[in-house]
């Protein structure tokens, strides 16, 4: 066997192994396509940095980050939006990289008309999958140009107000015969805290769930009623609600977002995360 020979048996050894190594290091969610991400607004009392060193902490290898969260560390006191200069938006690019971290998303946007290009733009140079946001209604044709033309995906949230996108057919409505670009960041939370019943919701955004805003909410009538609490332990049948997206062979971003104990909610995150990796390993448990 000549030299070149050699060497093109070890690159390829060396790349099996690499590969088998990645598949091995995965879960059986991520195997799946369920991808777990960090919403930064659950560390809202630090800064982007502190949140992508916790993000990673957790082991947690996704973020999306909200704008107006102080950059913070070495990155200044400058807040995360789309006025960032280049050399800021590849300081925090460079630093999410460094802790195994990408950036994904950023969000909830809340625009008026004329901010959109700047957004997509500023999604665009941060290499985002999506966008989160709640367009005003009137905006939707310009929003799904721009998505096209920068190849963006929008995903739209649902506050949990009668004046935003709160039920499934207020989104479908004003996007039933658009681009699959656009689609639903789907707070599961929000939608029990309006009355709605979760799986419900998600069965009828069916095709357009780009990623979610998953929780658990304490039970009404509690010290601390509808805050979140850990996967599992309240109201909204977490398992159910997998089982669900399951079905719809959903593939995506499940956003950790958890508005509780917030000086300190690492711990309970760690449990939710078991919990959904538990939940994951018996829905797939055949594959």
């Amino acid at each position: 066997m000549n030299t070149i020979s050699k060497l093109f048996l070890l690159l390829s050894m060396i790349l099996i192994v690499s590969c088998q190594t990645t598949a091995k290091d995965q879960t059986t969610a991520e195997k799946q396509g369920w991808k777990l991400s960090m919403q930064s607004y659950t560390f809202h009392l630090f800064t982007v940095v502190e949140s992508i060193d916790k993000t990673s902490q957790l082991g947690v290898k996704y973020i999306e980050i909200y704008p107006g969260q102080k950059l913070g560390g070495a990155l200044g006191e400058e807040l995360f939006d789309y006025s960032l200069s280049a050399e800021k938006r590849k300081a925090v690019l460079d630093y999410a990289k460094s802790k195994g971290v990408t950036i994904v998303s950023a969000g909830v946007f809340t625009p008026k008309t004329e901010e959109w290009e700047k957004i997509f733009s500023f999604a665009k140079a941060m290499k985002l999958e999506f966008i989160n946001a709640e367009p005003a209604h009137a905006d939707w044709d310009l929003v799904e140009r721009l998505s096209k033309q920068y190849k963006i995906k929008v995903a739209v949230h649902n506050h949990p107000s009668e004046e935003s996108y709160w039920k499934p057919e207020v989104l479908l409505n004003d996007i039933r015969d658009r681009s699959n670009l656009l689609g639903s960041s789907a707070d599961v939370g929000h939608f029990k805290r309006m009355g709605l019943e979760p799986i419900s919701c998600l069965k009828q955004l069916e095709g357009r769930v780009i990623a979610l805003h998953f929780k658990d909410i304490a039970p009404q009538g509690t010290e601390n009623t509808l805050e979140d609490v850990v996967w599992g332990q309240g109201v909204l049948n977490v398992k159910g609600m997998l089982e669900e997206l399951k079905r719809q062979k959903f593939k995506g971003y499940f956003t950790i977002e958890y508005e509780a104990n917030w000086e300190n909610n690492l711990p309970q995150i760690k449990q939710s995360i078991d919990y959904f990796n538990q939940v994951a390993n018996e829905l797939f448990q055949n594959k």
